[in-house]
Parts: structure tokens; sequence; C-alpha cells
């Protein structure tokens, strides 16, 4: 099977440039949905990577019982405090109700274990609200497979990808991206498998990622690759582009950590190197 590999010049004919005129808006809207009592740090972590890519605005919809230590954390977010806990039906429409229509929504980040068909519930409700949306960590039951479509990008690692579709993984590459493409062609997905070599597939065509450093084991780099995601395809690129590039800006924000700090990262660390790695891309019409 012939594979595309992501670098720089994939990255930099792919990102937009941004407009000399732009408005508030024009340059994407974020709504990154999770949190819950035990995890607060992983829909953060999502949503800053979010803000970090260069989006306009970026909503993060948690729990109300974390919602003012999560304020806290940053003034650069538009903290939502859901009612409930768990990310029922209820707490969606509620959601649904209050926010606007986004560029891409994120959901599943330190959500915890979710009622199945609740979940597939308020994925339906939510994703109305959005152009494109990215499924991560929680999210990714196969309850959702009903329910995700083409706008969807899922971002499973090994473990998340045979809870999602049944299949474990391949360790051989090559069978491994054709594990990924067979199940975002017969979901009609865009399947991100994330590993020491991002496979990404949309059915049709299969591209691999190897900008990565090995000190990204650290917990929440696959959050921050989540918003980093939520963010490209907010700004209307082609969802299986905008996982392209973001499984590469997310490794090359990883190596400038590490460059900087060694193998010592935390993933805070990784949220502040998004500007770094994206800086080379950066364009004004």
């Amino acid at each position: 099977m012939e594979e595309l590999e992501i670098d720089r010049e994939f990255v930099r004919q792919s990102l937009p440039p941004r407009r000399k005129d732009s408005h508030k808006g024009m340059n994407g809207v974020v709504c990154v949905v999770g949190g819950s009592r035990t995890y607060h740090g992983a829909p953060f972590f999502a949503a800053m990577a979010a803000a970090r890519t260069g989006v306009d605005l970026v909503y993060l919809a948690v729990p109300a019982v974390i919602a003012t230590p999560v304020r806290a954390l940053s003034p650069d977010l538009i903290v939502m405090a859901m009612p409930d806990s768990k990310l029922t039906r209820g707490n969606a429409a509620k959601l649904a109700k209050w926010l606007p229509h986004v560029g891409c929504l994120g959901i599943g980040p330190g959500l915890g274990p979710q009622n199945p068909d609740e979940l597939a519930q308020a994925m339906r409700t939510l994703s109305a609200k959005a152009d494109a949306v990215v499924a991560d960590a929680d999210a990714l039951r196969p309850s959702i497979l009903g329910v995700a479509d083409a706008k969807t990008i899922v971002t499973p690692h090994a473990g998340e990808f045979e809870r999602l579709f049944g299949e474990k993984p391949p360790d051989v590459l090559e069978e491994r991206t054709a594990a990924v493409k067979r199940a975002a062609a017969q979901h009609n997905l865009v399947v991100v498998l994330k590993g020491p070599t991002d496979v990404v597939s949309d059915g049709k065509q299969v591209a691999v990622n190897n900008t990565h450093s090995p000190s990204m084991t650290i917990g929440g780099t696959g959050d921050i690759l989540t918003g980093i995601a939520a963010g490209l395809a907010s700004k209307g690129i082609e969802r299986f582009t905008a996982a392209c590039c973001a499984v590469y800006i997310n490794g090359l924000a990883g190596v400038e950590a590490t460059k900087e700090l060694g193998l010592h990262i935390v993933a805070s660390d990784l949220v502040d190197c998004i500007p770094k790695a994206m800086k080379q891309f950066d364009r004004v019409i």
C-alpha cells in the first residue's frame, strides 16, 4: 500500500494563510467538551492546544464541579459549566442551547467512563453544532459509530482502537496501515492511530508521521493532539489533511520541548511549544 509521508512541505502547503483584514471568527472557533471529577487537566490541555493553533475563540465545556478551578487556569478560554458530572443527553441539550455554532467540536478528553447510549445521544446532539468533530479518549466507544460521520476525526491509541473497532492493531506497519484504512472506510471516518509512527486514513488515502520525541510518553500529549486537530479543522481544512498536519505539529512541538528541557517535559511544555512548531508556516495575505 502506498503511504504518504507527512513532512514539513506537506504541512506548509496545507495550512491556510491569514488575511490581513480578518476579524474575530474568521480563523476558527472551537469547543472542547470533556472533564470529570477526576480529570480536569485533559480538557484544559486540549482547549489550550486549540487556542495555540491560532484560532479566534475556544469554548471549554466541563462539569460544574471543576469549572471554577479550570476557569482559574487561564483567562484565554470561555469556560462553560455543565450541571451534570457525566456527559448525559440532558447535559448535551443544555450545552447545545448555550453554544453558538462552532468550526469544530473536540469531545472526550477527561470524560471518564460514560453510559454508551447517553454518550451516543450526546454526541449526536453536540455534533450538530459543529462543522467538524474530533473524538478522543473516553468518547471512543463503539456506541458512537452509529453517530459519527464523515466530518468526524477519531484519534485512538492502540488500546482505544481495539475498544472502538474490535480489532487489535497489528505491530507490522504495513498491516497496521491496512487496518486503519479498513476501519476508516468501513465507518466513513478519518482515523488517526497514535503511536511511535502515527497512521492517518480517511479510507482512501493513508499517511504516516514519524516526527516525535521519546519524551512524549507523558500524560496529556494525546489531549493536546485532539486540540491541535480541532483547531486546524475549525479553520476549514479538510479533515484528512487537518489530521495529518495535527500529528506532525504535535510531534514537532514535542521535539522543540525536548530540545529545551530534555526528557523531562510535562504536557504544558508541549502546549507552549506549539507556536514554535507552527510559526515557520505563518503567512499573511
